[in-house]
């Protein structure tokens, strides 16, 4: 029988405590859960076959729920859904060969959570207002006015495109530098991805110590109250799903 892992677990003194939890808990599909130990890294594995898993919807909520679980009360890495091995052998000698790597991504979101935050905002307006900024700002005629081709249209009309893409960026940066200086002061570690679009300004994960999030969210209504035009949408706290750095070998 194959083992499905859910995630790699510092447990240190509390062995008895995760193993009285997991019999409490259920894996994908009802099965039960059980400790794999190798020195004083745990991986919570379950029986499964490995041709019958489905990544369907379903299952990747119950297994979402088993880490959530977990991280209420340990440390842990998230692993992948659908990581399978063999057999409690492998597993063990994979939690050898990757000891370190594995401490020292445990001791990076030691005592830490997630948090996911996107700026939104109206692409109508923004495109009503740059677009009208634009056209009152150029007193020159497009640049291909003069030449009578049937791409003429075609040009002018991806010059314009180009043009808003140039303003748009102008008009997040800005916005972009302001937020993100305001929630440095909580010292988070940061995967930021600035994406200046119709719809979408910044989309960021970050991590933070858990006793801040009360600080978190009051600085996020401070910006959004600065930032009216705008939505920031936070999401979170969350197991540290995206920064699990590790190649396993």
């Amino acid at each position: 029988m194959d083992q499905m892992i859910y995630s790699i677990v510092s447990v240190k003194k509390k062995q008895r405590e995760l193993n009285t939890l997991l019999v409490g808990m259920k894996g994908v599909s009802g099965a039960d859960l059980y400790a794999v130990f190798f020195d004083d890294l745990t991986a919570v594995v379950s029986n499964i076959k490995k041709a019958s898993l489905v990544a369907n919807r379903s299952n990747a909520i119950e297994y979402a729920r088993v880490i959530e679980t977990l991280a209420q009360h340990f440390t842990l890495l998230p692993v992948r859904f659908g990581s399978v091995m063999e057999s409690t052998d492998v597993i063990i000698k994979m939690l050898g060969r990757n000891y370190h790597e594995i401490q020292r991504n445990l001791t990076k979101v030691e005592n830490k959570v997630e948090f996911g935050l996107k700026i939104l905002c109206d692409s109508e307006k923004i495109k009503t207002e740059l677009i009208a900024k634009a056209e009152a700002d150029t007193n020159t005629e497009p640049a291909f006015a003069g030449q009578n081709s049937i791409y003429r249209k075609y040009l002018d009309k991806k010059l314009k495109e180009h043009r808003f893409e140039e303003m748009l960026i102008s008009y997040a940066d800005p916005i972009i530098k302001d937020i993100t200086s305001h929630l440095a002061q909580l010292n988070p570690i940061h995967k930021f991805q600035k994406r200046p679009s119709k719809t979408n300004i910044i989309d960021d994960v970050f991590l933070l110590e858990k006793d801040k999030k009360e600080e978190l969210i009051q600085a996020v209504e401070e910006l959004q109250n600065q930032y009216a035009g705008l939505r920031l949408l936070l999401t979170g706290p969350w197991p540290p799903y995206n920064f699990v750095d590790i190649t396993i070998k």
